[in-house]
């Protein structure tokens, strides 16, 4: 019987939660700017959504339970990394001198990489200077492409605050893009 009820719940979790991981990992991805970083975010959270899955009220959004969840996982580790002082492994460090020594440093950062074909660098930088507020609305409005409701319904506030966050955010992307755009000949100079 009780195999049964694992199985039912494991059966309802691959069905209705699953589906979601790609648009998790790819909003895990722009808030830490790290593969590694963003795939252990998107494990712990469907650890957590499956550890709680009784709780999960069936019929409502599950993306926005979801992301709830990797949020909190994400501002959770945050606070536990701002506690803990900075560690460096020693064959890393060994690794990057020896890099540097013998020739020029390539660099492997991925956030330059991926925003690379998707955004140009300065953008890219401009996005992840927004205050995490103004960032996470423009990124799921603008970048991800969803509703009002739904980013509403994600981040836990009125559709109003919505509007406010993300016409503030854009509005400081503008002031930080504006020599940007002037160069790249989107805006005309006066």
């Amino acid at each position: 019987m009780a195999r049964a009820a694992v199985t039912q719940k494991q059966r309802e979790f691959q069905g209705e939660a699953l589906p979601h991981m790609d648009f998790l990992y790819n909003y895990a991805l722009r808030m830490t700017f790290n593969a590694a970083d963003a795939e252990d975010l998107v494990q712990e959270t469907f650890l957590k959504a499956f550890r709680f899955w009784d709780s999960y009220e069936k019929g409502t959004n599950i993306r926005a339970w979801l992301f709830r969840i990797m949020k909190n996982a994400f501002i959770n580790r945050y606070r536990k990394e701002k506690k803990e002082p900075e560690t460096v492994e020693y064959q890393e460090v060994e690794n990057f001198y020896n890099s540097v020594r013998e020739s020029a440093v390539e660099t492997s950062d991925l956030q330059e990489s991926v925003f690379k074909n998707l955004l140009e660098d300065e953008v890219a930088v401009a996005i992840a200077e927004l205050p995490e507020d103004f960032r996470t609305v423009v990124i799921l409005c603008d970048i991800e492409e969803l509703t009002y409701e739904e980013v509403a319904e994600f981040i836990d506030c009125p559709i109003g605050t919505v509007r406010s966050r993300l016409h503030r955010g854009r509005k400081l992307l503008r002031a930080r893009l504006m020599e940007y755009a002037r160069k790249r000949g989107y805006v005309e100079e006066k």
